[in-house]
């Protein structure tokens, strides 16, 4: 997968579930900063435990991140 895709996707159902950027950083222990710098693509490789705490926080499986 692309950065831009995950992010992309990332952003996305972000939205889908109306939650700021804020809210999913709270939810997924990371910063409010950190959630900007994915959804930009700034931070290309987000790791394999934030990536389950971010599909958890919006509730949907890992893979979804990848797709």
């Amino acid at each position: 997968m692309t950065p831009r895709r995950m992010s992309t996707v990332i952003r996305e159902l972000r939205g889908a579930k109306g939650l700021t950027q804020m809210q999913l950083a709270k939810r997924a222990k990371v910063t409010q900063g950190y959630i900007s710098q994915v959804e930009t693509g700034t931070i290309q490789d987000i790791g394999a435990k934030v990536a389950v705490r971010l599909a958890k926080a919006l509730g949907v499986p890992v893979t979804r991140l990848l797709e």
